[in-house]
This record gives C-alpha cells, structure tokens and sequence, in this order.
C-alpha cells in the first residue's frame, strides 16, 4: 500500500525542516506554537504563510492553498505526487549516491569519443567550463554494476530512477549534468533529447553565482548556458525549460534590484518567443525589470555561438533588448 510509505516520509521529514531547507523563515510567532512567514509559492508581500509544526501542515491566507509536506512539494516545483515523493525521498538520503554517479559520468566522458565529439558539436570545448559544469558521459550498461559493487543496493538504484524495472541503466548514451538534487541527461543519439531523473528540476541553475549580479541572462538550456560562460557571460543561469517554477520565479523576484535578460530559443513556431513575452509581463509587474533578447530566427544561445557568433555581437543584442 502507499499510505505507509506516505507516512514514513512525512514522519522523516517534518514540513518545518524541509521549510528551512528552502530558506523559509518565519516572521513571528503564534498561538499553539504555528509560526508565521512570508509564503514561498507566490509573490507575498506581508506574512500570510502559516506553519502548524505539530500537525506537519501549512497553509497560505494568501493563495489558499495548504497540505503537508508533500503537498507543499507539488505546489514549488510543480511536479505530480509521485514526482514529490520520489524528490523527498532523496532529499531525506545521504547526497553521496547522486555525488558519486556523476563522479562516475565524469570518468567516463574522456574514454568515450563519441561524447567528446558530441560536446566539439556544440561548441563547448573549454576544459575550465566541462570541469565547472561537471559535465558527464553515460555509456549505458555500466553504471549498475559500479554501483552495486561500490556497496549501493539495487532497490535504492532503482528507487531513485537511476536503473530501470528491468534492471538497466536509465541513462545511455547521454551528456550528463549534475543539477542540485537531479541528473539532466541529453540525448547524443536518437532516443528521446531530454531526461531527468523522477522529481523535480530545482531552482535557476548557479543561482548562488549570479543572484548579486546587477544584470542576470536567463536561458533555457544548459548547452545555451555553457556557450555564454564559455564567452566571458558569468551572469548567465538556466530554467531548464521556458516553464519556470515557483521557487525560480521567487529566484528572479527576491527583491534585489536587477535587470534580467530573457535570452529564450527563438523557435520557428514562436513558442520561445511566446514564452519570453508571458514572462516578461510576470516579472514587470512583480516590479522585476526584465528585457526580451531576440536572437536570430531559428537559434538558441548555443547554436548562435557554433554558427559563427562571439561575445561582441551577443553584446549588442543586449544592448538592442526590449520589454
């Protein structure tokens, strides 16, 4: 049954701990021990976010919304129930499985060719940004056995979506990025491009590197963000997609004087452009000053530096953004 596993969960992991974890902080306190903040699903200006530590709930006076733990994971990373679980599940593990995996995918990145010619491809080719990225290569139909053999046990492999019902790898033949409690795995062949591991994505990627930066570039992917470090853009930090999440849009909108350049996928069928355009809107009228890069038709930040684009021109579409 799934109830047990539900209240094993909630039992390890009290709703006011994970609350601190994301860097909630209650304002005051209030009868019967509840506690008072600032609510981390929407843009609250007064506190109107309620947490019942005795109970394990919360509930916002602000947004009406509430639950547990659980609930409250759904709600930030907007993620299904199973997807939250899976999240809380490792978050209540030792780091070291994910931290070991991608020491695993870094070994192999330099002994499989096709994955340094993959990277060559999309122009990342500076040794200083792979090693900063962490970046990884997953062959397929050996990570299972390194694992096992490094003490892990299948069930816990298989629990954190890391080897399938049958056994076998989940990521094959993928460059691999380490994000804060996730895998992001792209495709160098003709599987599906993009995987995650079950759960959700995080927060802005790096955010802690560029949150002070008086201009942040957001993109969508994590070649795109690559390109633009490798180009000298340090304040660059990635969605992981157009769709951002409660916890990047109060990422962006933390009250920190800033200009954020959208630098989306200019798509043939718009959807980047679309999706720049709502959240330019989102962020102006969270007071958040934001300006829409339009790139060439066609191309993202990555495939505007592999055909032949450099730092100087990126500048001046910059300089040419517009609400």
């Amino acid at each position: 049954m799934i109830w047990p596993a539900v209240d094993a969960i909630k039992q390890r992991i009290p709703l006011l701990d994970y609350l601190q974890t994301q860097n909630w902080k209650p304002v005051r306190r209030i009868s019967r021990g509840r506690l008072m903040g600032l609510c981390p699903l929407h843009l609250d200006r007064k506190p109107s976010f309620l947490v019942d530590p005795v109970k394990n709930l919360f509930y916002c006076y602000g947004c009406g919304r509430g639950g547990d733990v659980i609930r409250f994971v759904e709600l930030c990373y907007d993620v299904r129930f199973g997807e939250a679980m899976a999240l809380l599940r490792r978050s209540s593990q030792c780091g070291s499985l994910l931290k070991d995996v991608t020491s695993f995918y870094r070994m192999q990145l330099h002994r499989h060719p096709e994955a340094a010619a993959y990277l060559q491809q999309r122009g990342i080719d500076q040794p200083q940004v792979i090693e900063e990225l962490e970046i990884g290569y997953a062959p397929g139909l050996c990570l299972r056995h390194w694992l096992t053999a490094s003490g892990y046990a299948l069930g816990d492999l298989q629990q954190a979506g890391l080897v399938n019902a049958d056994g076998l790898d989940t990521f094959s033949h993928r460059v691999v990025f380490p994000l804060e409690a996730n895998l992001y795995g792209r495709s160098i062949g003709k599987a599906a491009a993009h995987r995650f591991l079950p759960g959700a994505k995080g927060g802005l990627y790096a955010w802690d590197r560029v949150k002070r930066c008086p201009e942040v570039i957001l993109v969508e992917g994590l070649f795109d963000l690559a390109a633009l470090w490798q180009a000298g853009f340090r304040n660059a930090t990635c969605a992981l997609g157009s769709h951002l999440n409660a916890r990047q849009i109060r990422q962006l909108c933390d009250g920190v004087p800033r200009t954020v350049y959208l630098a989306l996928d200019s798509d043939a069928n718009g959807s980047g452009q679309h999706a720049a355009q709502r959240l330019s809107r989102r962020l102006l009228d969270a007071g958040v000053t934001a300006l829409r890069v339009e790139l060439p038709d066609g191309h993202d930040p990555n495939s505007f530096f592999v055909n032949g684009g450099d730092g100087k021109q990126f500048q001046r579409l910059l300089e040419r953004a517009l609400p």
